[in-house]
């Protein structure tokens, strides 16, 4: 082949970055190599500074809401919120608690292996877990109302043998969110400003440390909004600037053409820069090697997997359940709901709009490089310069530590309850188990630095954590959910299906890799073949085995034991008696249950279905899928930020008036003289009355 007939990639950052020789386009460096577009000082301000800021300025919100409204922090309130909180602001903490690193890197990368069905499927795939597991929200409420953690449930139906293998489940799901919210964090913090990527991996937690050790699960709540309002607003920069206002790109048409260059040009030179280490060349399982279409069979294998290991990550999660637990009645259902529709956005509109960037802009990106999340900071950079990394660190800062908040409370809940409480010091009281709630939080905080080092040390990506967590942790996820919404459910099959299903899983995936490529390693093991069915294997044959055991030997449950979980600091209720009727609760379970199906099936058959007979995409269906993804992206950011004002403002009323006149409300001076000596008798009485 003559070099003469040869075309290198076209576009503006190509020329850099590859050259012909003897006949061939051979790439020479890549985006990130040899330079930070910032410096460090840049990234320790980000991480240090931002993170001093919430931890004082959550603090101080926590402090407000004391002195002027009058919460209680005690040990209930640390760990539950006072299960008190709205629709709005439980929307926004799971779109908060559910935008991990992962969201905003990982979703960019198979954007940039798949194209367009990449951004799509990790939306999907990832949003009708939190769809579903509002039914499970409302079953708590009917069938535990006092509970506190995941694991009590576990222990009073299935007894200790089951709660001491499902407690290692959900420290495991915990310490995978964790790794990967921290890799990603890290490599992007030091690909964007030369931060030592060990000493990002203390730094990042550190501030969550403190405003979580101030104010527990309500602090996070608040950090949480304000972390979810940062993020979507940069959400709608970047999808903006993408397709609307952005010189190099600026229109859906502009991108389109883009892809159809990049795709038609770049199989001349695929070869000898794959043996670089760049994945340049069409998605080889696209429908004609275009990254515009839904018929693709890398983005479907994605799919599934990240169905499957999505389904850990929730279900098999405390931090879910805790804020499940949190939610009052009446808008559990719905602040799961909503925060499903809203967090889908997140993946698809910024992925598809930094991804899908850095296809059509054609960024020399490793496979490598893409798979430790450097595929959307390498497309701010093209479009913004220096200003677009600020942003997005910020961005990835926001995900990083917001979800990382979640983790920590929802470990510091597994370790007082389930631990200190139930095998420890069973009468434990509010205050023993607020301190050593606090220790926790602080110990795990460290150890999420720790871990970060180790795995970076191992050379674990973000990418193949992602992958993999399915096959550790899928093979709990439906005897944890059967536990709550079938009453044969069997204990026995619950361990079993739990641990010999996790077995099965690693058997069958290293397997796989083995028999299909000859060596396991962390390369192998990370392709899509060997992930999918080693995913597959654990959730389909943990849910296989409880199942079989709980026909064969029901246990016809009555849920009792469950209604038996008893706080450990008795307050009144705030809550009208209505909120707790049974008739209430199940109609908003009818209500989710046909909702969260009715999303379900549209957002994973019937939009995909009818996108496959478009094919190839047109000029035509690719602006409107680009307008799809622009509207979700500002009307959920919209409704996010709104909503939890709009239903918190007579909260904030009530602060600002008394910050104004110095006086604290009438509920406040009667809650302060409760705790006074005098009236000791009086709050004891007061303890006296249960939640309802």
């Amino acid at each position: 082949m003559a070099s003469s007939s040869l075309q290198c990639p076209p576009f503006a950052f190509s020329g850099k970055y590859y050259h012909i020789s003897g006949g061939d386009c051979i790439r020479q460096g890549s985006f990130f190599e040899g330079k930070t577009v910032l410096n460090q000082g840049v990234g320790y301000a980000v991480i240090l500074g931002f993170g001093a800021f919430f931890a004082f300025f959550t603090s101080f919100l926590v402090w407000l809401e004391k002195r002027y409204v009058g919460a209680r922090h005690t040990s209930e309130w640390f760990n539950t919120a006072g299960r008190n909180v709205k629709t709005g602001l439980i929307a926004s903490v799971i779109v908060s608690q559910w935008t991990w690193a992962a969201t905003i890197l990982q979703s960019s990368n198979v954007a940039w292996k798949y194209g367009i069905s990449g951004p799509f499927w990790y939306a999907s795939g990832a949003t009708i877990q939190v769809l579903l597991f509002g039914v499970i929200a409302i079953e708590i409420k009917r069938k535990a109302p006092h509970a506190h953690t995941v694991c009590e449930i576990v222990r009073a139906r299935w007894g200790v043998h089951a709660h001491i293998v499902f407690l290692g489940f959900c420290f495991l799901t915990n310490i995978i969110v964790t790794a990967m919210l921290l890799l990603g964090g890290s490599a992007v913090v030091n690909a964007l400003t030369g931060v030592n990527i060990y000493a990002a991996s203390f730094l990042i937690p550190l501030g969550v440390i403190v405003y979580t050790l101030a104010g527990g699960l309500k602090a996070t709540f608040l950090a949480s909004y304000i972390h979810s309002v940062i993020v979507h607003v940069a959400l709608v920069i970047f999808v903006f600037l993408v397709y609307t206002s952005s010189s190099e790109l600026g229109s859906p048409k502009v991108v389109y053409e883009r892809l159809l260059e990049v795709g038609s040009k770049l199989r001349v030179c695929t070869e000898p820069i794959s043996h670089a280490g760049q994945s340049c060349g069409p998605a080889s399982g696209n429908h004609k090697g275009s990254y515009a279409t839904m018929l693709s069979s890398g983005g479907l294998v994605f799919g599934i997997i990240n169905i499957v290991g999505n389904f850990g990550t929730v279900f098999v999660d405390n931090g879910y359940w805790v804020s499940a637990i949190a939610a009052r009645p009446s808008s559990t259902h719905k602040g799961y709901l909503l925060g499903g529709l809203v967090w889908f956005a997140v993946p698809f509109s910024l992925a598809t709009s930094l991804g899908i960037g850095a296809l059509a802009l054609d960024l020399p990106i490793t496979a490598s490089e893409a798979d430790h999340g450097l595929v959307p900071p390498a497309t701010a950079i093209a479009l913004m310069g220096k200003g677009g990394s600020v942003l997005l660190l910020t961005m990835l800062f926001m995900a990083v530590t917001s979800a990382g908040s979640s983790e920590l409370i929802a470990v510091s809940s597994l370790c007082t309850y389930d631990i200190y409480r139930t095998y420890i010091n069973p009468n434990a009281t509010g205050k023993q188990i607020l301190k050593v709630s606090r220790i926790v939080v602080f110990g795990f905080g460290c150890f999420m630095g720790v871990l970060a080092v180790i795995l970076n040390k191992a050379g674990v990506s973000l990418g193949w954590m992602y992958l993999a967590m399915g096959v550790f942790i899928g093979s709990a996820v439906l005897p944890i959910a059967f536990m709550l919404l079938w009453r044969k459910a069997n204990g026995i099959g619950a361990i079993l299906g739990a641990i010999i299903g996790c077995f099965l899983g690693v058997i069958t995936w290293l397997t796989v890799t083995s028999v299909q490529y000859g060596r396991v390693n962390l390369d192998t093991t990370g392709r899509d073949a060997p992930m999918l069915a080693g995913n597959l294997v654990s959730i389909l044959g943990g849910g296989a085995i409880h199942a079989a055991f709980s026909f064969v030997w029901p246990q016809n449950y009555d849920w009792e034991t469950t209604k038996q979980i008893t706080a450990v600091e008795k307050e009144a209720s705030e809550l009208p008696a209505e909120e707790f009727k049974p008739e209430k609760l199940l109609a908003a379970k009818a209500w989710i249950v046909k909702w969260g199906i009715v999303f379900t099936v549209v957002i994973v058959i019937l939009w995909p279905l009818l996108s496959l007979p478009a094919g190839a995409f047109n000029l035509g269906y690719f602006t409107f899928w680009a307008v799809i993804a622009i509207i979700w992206g500002t009307v959920g950011s919209a409704v996010i930020i709104a909503l939890p004002l709009i239903e918190s403002w007579d909260t904030i009323q009530l602060i600002l008036i008394g910050m104004l006149t110095n006086k604290k409300p009438m509920a406040v001076l009667d809650a302060e003289q409760l705790e006074s000596p005098e009236k000791e008798k009086t709050r004891k009485n007061s303890d006296d009355v249960a939640l309802p």
